[in-house]
C-alpha cells in the first residue's frame, strides 16, 4: 500500500539523519578523488572544477531532497563514479566544451528513455533475482576489501567493528552512528587524519557553452550515457525494491537526468540514483519502519546542499580521514543491504540461482569491456544465461514470477513506499 502522509518533523529521527549523512560523506571521502582526477585530465582551471564540484553536489542535493518528499521514499542522488572514471581514459584530446556537450547529449538521452518507460520495461524484462545479484556484487566487495583495513590500522579498524556489533546487541538503531562516533574519535587520537588544504575555494557556477562533436558524442556520450544507465540507475532501482519500495522509474531517473542536463553546462558529467551510498540510506540502520526512512534522502540532500555551497573547506575535511576509517565504516553500514541482496539474489529454482550467480560473479569480477563496466555485462550475461535455460516450450516472459514491475504501483502516481 502507499504511505501515509505524515509530519517530516514527527518522522525525525537521529539514526536517519546520520544515515543520510553517511551516503554523503562515503561519496565525498572516496568516489570524489576519482571526479577531481577527471578534471585534472580536462586541465580545467580552479573555477572550472570549483563549478564542477557545485553542479553535482546541488543537483544531487535538489533531487534528493525533492523526491525523497514527494515519494516518501529515500532518495539518494548520486553522481556517475563508473561515469567519471570512464572520462578519465576518453577526455584526451577534447576540449572541456565537447566534454560539456557530450554531457548534455548523454542526460538528454537519459531523460527520454526514462520518461518513455523504455528503461522501466527493459529492466521488467530482467528476473529479479538477477537484478539482486547484480546489487550484491556491487555491495559485496565493500565489506570484504575493508577486512584489509585490519591490517594497516588495527586499532581504528577493529574499535568501529566491535562498536558496532555491540550497537547491533544493545542500541540497534545507533548502531552505525556509535561505530561513527567511535571511529572518528579513534581516528582522532591516534593522530591518523591526514594534513590537506582546500584545493578550491567558496565557488559557484562557471557556465560553458557546449559544443558538439561527432567524435566527442560517440567517445564520450554513448559510453557516459550506458555506463550511468546500467551501473547506477539500474542497480539503484532494484536497491529500492530491494526493501520493499515500489519506485517509479520514470518520475525518478527522468527527474534526476532532467536535472543533470540543465546543470552539464556548469560541469555535471551525470547524477544518477545512488546504489552503494544509497544503501546505507535504505536498510534497516536508517529506520525500523521504512515509511520513515524518507528522511535520510532530506539528510543527504541537505549534506550535499552545504558542501555545493561551501566546497573547498568541508570537501577538504572529507578528505582528511584516512581511508581506512572510510571503508570500515561504510562497510558495516552495508551489511544489512549486501545481506538481503544475497537473500534476494538466492531465490528462486537452479534457473534463476545460475543466472543469478552469473551476474554475481561477473559484477565482482570488475571487468571492462569496450570502456564499459562490469555492472552492464553482468546484466547481459545473466539474462543470457537465464533464457539459454529456459524450457523449450516456455511461454512465460522472463520478468514473470518476480517482484512487481519496477514502478508498476507508482506509475499513475509516482510516490509510495510498500510496507
Amino acid at each position: 500500500m502507499t504511505a501515509e502522509r505524515t509530519s517530516v518533523w514527527g518522522d525525525l529521527s537521529l539514526s536517519a539523519i546520520v544515515a543520510g549523512f553517511l551516503s554523503a560523506l562515503i561519496n565525498f571521502a572516496g568516489p570524489f578523488l576519482i571526479v577531481l582526477e577527471a578534471t585534472r585530465t580536462l586541465g580545467l582551471n580552479e573555477a572550472q572544477t570549483a563549478s564542477w564540484v557545485w553542479a553535482l553536489a546541488i543537483g544531487n542535493g535538489v533531487c534528493s531532497i525533492a523526491l525523497s518528499l514527494f515519494t516518501r521514499i529515500p532518495v539518494i542522488v548520486a553522481w556517475s563514479t563508473p561515469g567519471a572514471a570512464l572520462l578519465i581514459a576518453s577526455l584526451g584530446g577534447f576540449s572541456f566544451a565537447e566534454a560539456v556537450g557530450a554531457f548534455l547529449v548523454a542526460s538528454v538521452a537519459a531523460a527520454i528513455v526514462s520518461f518513455t518507460g523504455l528503461f522501466g520495461w527493459l529492466l521488467a524484462k530482467v528476473p529479479a533475482p538477477v537484478l539482486q545479484a547484480l546489487l550484491a556484487g556491487i555491495l559485496v566487495p565493500f565489506v570484504v576489501t575493508a577486512a584489509g583495513a585490519f591490517a594497516s590500522a588495527p586499532l581504528i579498524a577493529g574499535t568501529i567493528v566491535a562498536t558496532f556489533f555491540l550497537g547491533k546487541r544493545f542500541f540497534d538503531r545507533y548502531a552505525v552512528l556509535g561505530a561513527l562516533v567511535a571511529g572518528l574519535l579513534v581516528t582522532w587520537l591516534t593522530g591518523s587524519f591526514h594534513e590537506v588544504r582546500p584545493a578550491l575555494t567558496l565557488g559557484g557556477p562557471v557556465f560553458t557553452a557546449p559544443e558538439f562533436t561527432f567524435s566527442a558524442l560517440v567517445s564520450i556520450a554513448l559510453p557516459l550515457f550506458i555506463v550511468t544507465m546500467a551501473s547506477q540507475n539500474a542497480p539503484g532501482l532494484a536497491l529500492l525494491q530491494s526493501q520493499g519500495y515500489r519506485p517509479n522509474d520514470r518520475l525518478l531517473v527522468g527527474t534526476i537526468s532532467s536535472v543533470s542536463a540543465v546543470l552539464a553546462p556548469f560541469g555535471c558529467h551525470g547524477i544518477n540514483l545512488g546504489a552503494i551510498t544509497a544503501a546505507i540510506a535504505l536498510g534497516p540502520e536508517s529506520h525500523n519502519d521504512p515509511r520513515k526512512r524518507y528522511i535520510a534522502g532530506l539528510s543527504g540532500g541537505l549534506t550535499y546542499l552545504v558542501v555545493g555551497s561551501f566546497g573547498g573547506i568541508l570537501v577538504a575535511g572529507f578528505q582528511a580521514i584516512p581511508a581506512e576509517t572510510v571503508s570500515v565504516l561504510a562497510a558495516v553500514a552495508l551489511l544489512a543491504s549486501a545481506l538481503t541482496a544475497l537473500k534476494g539474489a538466492m531465490g528462486g529454482d537452479t534457473r534463476t540461482g545460475l543466472a543469478a550467480l552469473t551476474t554475481f560473479a561477473v559484477t565482482m569480477s570488475g571487468v571492462v569491456l569496450f570502456s564499459i563496466g562490469s555492472a552492464f555485462w553482468a546484466l547481459i550475461a545473466g539474462s543470457l544465461v537465464y533464457l539459454m535455460l529456459a524450457p523449450r516450450r516456455e511461454r512465460e516472459p522472463a520478468g514473470a514470477g518476480r517482484q512487481p514491475r519496477v514502478g508498476s504501483a507508482a506509475q499513475g502516481e509516482g510516490r509510495g513506499a510498500r510496507v
